[in-house]
């Protein structure tokens, strides 16, 4: 079974980069890459005006084609030495940061999501208690942004070195399916106690930690890992893809590098679509997750089967508009906060030749 379902949630990660490679390709074509253009070289004609139609005839054979770069292509070649550590460092500094501040911010929102996605029928939504574990949920957050920023920054650069300029979309895409998988490991356990807290079952992470495992094992803290991953994944590598395409080709057209705003409107464009788009995926994480030893669904599929047979199709797109608010909210807010420390790390840093003029 987990064979199957990783290799299902590659195939899906695999066509949503050719969906998404056809679109960006297209567009950029159309729009960016003009006609070729001739670059003659001047010191074939010293002292003398341009030679005639005729002359040039022979001439043109061998004039280098000189190509527009495509609209999301990224150049690593002119960067300086890759730092791992300390890209690693920057990275775990600026994940954490930032998935502290949305977390705390809006908390609210997701709680109220949680417990759309969790009521059953015509349940009703209580709307008492919205920071309800929010202080074991940042326990959480913050070493899984931490390592996901850790994970993703280096990868990311580490890719845009090895591949081709214009494949820089899929090494955004694979560096934020990286680090997803690696936040994983902390994501769903403080998931699960989350979302039970969130709908009453629980009144402080600590208690919630200790039931759980008593009454369904480790593996309980690991309910939904499945739907998780399913959800997650496609969502960490679209979302980070389509935020870091964006803003390349956002400086292409500005020709200078982005302020903070810019970042942020980008961030929240890239994190209410990729939202709107996983909602099924979440609602079925949440399901899976917050029915604790009932186990009401079997698995995945019957899940699925279960909420459509008994509440219908759109039960699928439950709590969608809170999700896309909290997540286009959250991609502004995420996103600024993790391009601002990441600009104050880098100035930070020690000047290169500053140890050696002492010496």
């Amino acid at each position: 079974m987990p064979c199957r379902l990783l290799s299902f949630v590659l195939h899906l990660l695999l066509l949503t980069l050719s969906i998404s490679s056809v679109y960006f390709g297209g567009f950029c074509w159309a729009k960016q890459m003009g006609p070729l253009t001739l670059a003659l070289n001047s010191d074939s004609f010293p002292g003398a005006s341009p030679p005639s139609s005729d002359a040039c005839g022979k001439k043109f054979l061998n004039l280098p084609m000189v190509k527009r770069k495509a609209f999301a292509s990224v150049s690593m070649q002119d960067d300086k030495p890759f730092d791992f550590l300390r890209t690693l460092f920057e990275g775990v500094i600026a994940g954490g940061t930032a998935g502290v501040v949305v977390e705390t911010a809006l908390y609210p929102i997701d709680t109220i999501k949680t417990r759309l996605q969790a009521a059953r029928g015509g349940g009703k939504i209580v709307l008492k208690g919205l920071y309800s574990g929010l202080a074991g949920n940042i326990a959480g957050v913050l070493p899984a942004s931490a390592i996901f920023v850790g994970v993703y920054e280096p990868t990311k650069q580490k890719l845009l070195k090895m591949f081709p300029e214009n494949l820089s979309a899929l090494a955004h895409f694979t560096a934020g399916a990286c680090g997803g998988i690696a936040a994983s490991l902390i994501r769903v356990p403080t998931e699960v106690v989350k979302q039970r807290m969130q709908t009453g079952q629980f009144t402080s992470a600590s208690a919630a930690v200790r039931l759980i495992a008593a009454k369904e094992g480790f593996k309980g803290l690991y309910a939904g890992y499945g739907s998780f991953l399913l959800r997650d994944l496609p969502f960490d590598a679209i979302q980070f893809c389509l935020y870091e395409q964006l803003r390349i080709g956002y400086k292409v057209a500005a020709k200078r590098e982005l302020n903070d705003p810019e970042n942020a409107v980008i961030g929240a464009f890239a994190g209410a679509l990729t939202g709107a788009i996983t909602t099924p995926l979440d609602v079925i994480k949440t399901r899976l997750m917050v029915q604790g030893s009932a186990n009401q669904y079997k698995g995945i599929l019957d899940c699925v089967q279960t909420i459509v047979r008994e509440e219908g199709p759109p039960a699928l797109l439950k709590g969608i508009g809170p999700r896309v608010l909290w997540i286009g909210i959250g991609g502004s807010i995420f996103f600024g906060v993790l391009e601002r420390t990441k600009r104050l790390l880098a100035q930070s840093r020690p000047k290169v030749g500053e140890d050696t003029k002492q010496d």
